[in-house]
């Protein structure tokens, strides 16, 4: 396999998921130009809102959005009134947290800051019950997705190797003998 080195598209895709149980966080990001694709993205989310998702611009505090300006993105609705004070309070305080992070620390520059935007797919679950490890685990997990869309992570090279062992918090396949079963499988079928 080639293994020269990589350089970050202008198009970072990123993903991270952090924590345990129900105060998980999963965060997936889009990091690009505002006059790309990423822009044209962020502004087509922003205007056109369905129901229980609506968007809006992560701040740091109000009348303070984070930079690059962050759309946040719920994968959820609000389940519940808790729920969406979760979803827009530590989840979001979380968000631009770890945006700023990544500013301060350099995977983003200094003048993406006001040339590209950011957007933010979180996931809060409906039974998350802790607003500080909710806010924690979305602050590292919205820093760690922009880190490893920077990166071009994961390596095409560690998604080969993890072909046969698929694992998820919320499923784990049962061992078999991989695709050479499945194919088996779908030979003798009729």
């Amino acid at each position: 396999m080639n293994s020269a080195p990589r350089t970050a598209p202008s198009l970072q895709i990123g993903e991270s998921f952090i924590g345990d149980g129900v105060n998980a966080a999963h965060v997936n990001t889009v990091f690009g130009h505002r006059e790309g694709p990423a822009g044209v993205a962020w502004a087509s989310a922003l205007a056109t809102p369905s129901a229980g998702h609506v968007p809006f611009v992560t701040v740091l505090r109000p009348s303070l959005p984070v930079k690059p300006l962050t759309l946040f993105v719920t994968k959820a609705a609000p389940a519940s009134d808790a729920h969406g004070l979760l979803i827009w309070g530590p989840a979001q305080a979380g968000i631009a947290a770890g945006v700023a992070e990544a500013l301060f620390d350099g995977t983003i520059t200094l003048e993406q800051a006001d040339s590209h935007v950011i957007i933010a797919a979180v996931w809060v679950n409906p039974s998350a019950d802790d607003a500080e490890a909710v806010y924690a685990n979305n602050r590292l997990s919205v820093h760690t997705a922009l880190v490893n869309g920077a990166a071009l992570l994961p390596s095409t090279e560690a998604v080969i190797a993890a072909r046969n062992n698929p694992t998820n918090p919320f499923f784990t396949p049962e061992p078999a003998e991989g695709l050479a079963h499945a194919t088996r499988q779908s030979e003798t079928a009729p």
